[in-house]
């Protein structure tokens, strides 16, 4: 996750510049349950509205949970599937409050009314994020469900009004990008407090439909509003914490557009990008899935580490005798292609081994999701065999 409101702070804020340190425990993003009420397009864990067999038991959580903690994790990210359709979900979110976690939950809102908001209000969730795909009609043809937006914005509302920290979390493809302008500005008239705009990721059904993923010109352009629109709150004293996820190359983009409009800064971000150190999968972001095993990361479902109901996660996440795991947890990690020769392997940790696993069946080689260019990464005059995913038949413009 790349904490961009963070970063554009720096500018006019400048902070000390330290090692690269790594929390002493992972997040763990946790699908305590694989039924969803939506068949969403971009859904990483193929979910659908039937009960699906061998999934935790209470008890079986909360002896998870005794073992994440005295494993030190800070945050439980609580996702599904919907995690609302759980019946035992509040007295899981109340066990871990009590226990200390940092506790968020992620929903697509849609069955939060106002018989729902009470017993979320009192939980006192850290965080509740909600996934919304662009306006009104885009939404719902995202999630299949016509009224899907209309609810999911009602429950962001009901969330804000509860004083609950409420965010949009967006996935952009070329089927959306252009609709990024009017979402930031929904964004600024509701009052949301966070956005996380996540890079389309080759897994799940997203992977089913990679031909849809955004040019990079796409990429390119929506990354420069997101620059510009984020520095225009800080300095108007109203900032919204924006993040981005599953492109670790958006640090080394955000390096050169400093460069380009704030060359006085560039060497202070080159210093605090290396100490953010890139992507932290299977090091600091961790998935336990609905019927316990444990992946590094919620992308890599088709890539299991060991079960919970067998083995201790703690046990499961030390262990380097995996392979991916032991070259995830190395530094430098093993890479190829560009990803290998780039000179900014530093800021980014060869990015998404997701994406290269499922386009060249190669988790080391070159992330084909990289939209920077050879120059931007220092390949320029020398020889580069990029690895190109679908050919797109269309291209979009972003407005305003």
């Amino acid at each position: 996750m790349f904490r961009l409101t963070k970063f554009l702070q720096e500018i006019d804020a400048p902070s000390a510049v330290g090692p690269r340190r790594d929390p002493p425990g992972p997040v763990v993003i946790w699908n305590l349950i694989r039924r969803c009420n939506l068949t969403c397009k971009h859904c990483y864990a193929i979910s659908a509205d039937k009960d699906f067999p061998g999934e935790l038991s209470f008890e079986q959580v909360e002896g998870v949970l005794k073992d994440l903690k005295a494993f030190k994790v800070p945050a439980l990210i609580l996702s599904g599937g919907e995690p609302l359709l759980r019946d035992d979900i509040f007295e899981i979110s109340k066990l871990a409050k009590s226990m200390g976690f940092y506790v968020g939950l992620s929903t697509n809102g849609t069955l939060i009314d106002e018989t729902m908001i009470s017993p979320i209000a009192e939980i006192g969730y850290d965080y509740v994020g909600i996934s919304i795909d662009g306006m009104r009609d885009t939404h719902d043809k995202f999630r299949r469900l016509e009224g899907a937006f209309d609810k999911s914005m009602a429950a962001v509302r009901l969330c804000r009004d509860a004083g609950l920290k409420v965010g949009l979390r967006f996935t952009m493809t070329q089927d959306n990008a252009s609709e990024l302008p009017a979402m930031l500005d929904m964004i600024d008239g509701e009052g949301i407090d966070r956005f996380y705009f996540s890079h389309l990721n080759y897994a799940g059904r997203g992977n089913h439909n990679r031909k849809d993923d955004a040019f990079f010109t796409m990429t390119r352009q929506a990354m420069d509003l997101l620059f510009e629109r984020t520095l225009r709150d800080i300095r108007g004293g109203t900032p919204k914490e924006v993040v981005t996820g599953n492109n670790d190359a958006d640090g080394v983009y955000l390096l050169h557009w400093i460069k380009a409009n704030y060359p006085d800064h560039a060497d202070h971000m080159h210093q605090k990008l290396v100490q953010w150190g890139g992507n932290a999968s299977g090091v600091n972001v961790a998935n336990i899935d609905n019927v316990g095993e444990v992946h590094p990361d919620t992308m890599w479902w088709h890539h299991n580490l060991g079960n919970v109901k067998d083995r201790p996660f703690s046990d499961i996440w030390a262990d380097t005798s995996d392979p991916l795991m032991a070259g995830m947890k190395s530094r430098p990690r093993p890479l190829g292609g560009r990803c290998a020769a780039c000179a900014h392997v530093d800021i980014c940790n060869g990015n998404s081994r997701v994406r290269a696993e499922q386009i060249t069946g190669d988790a080391w080689s070159e992330d084909p999701g990289c939209y920077l260019t050879d120059d931007e990464i220092g390949l320029s005059g020398q020889t580069s065999e990029r690895v190109l995913t679908t050919p797109f038949s269309a291209s979009r413009k972003l407005a305003g």
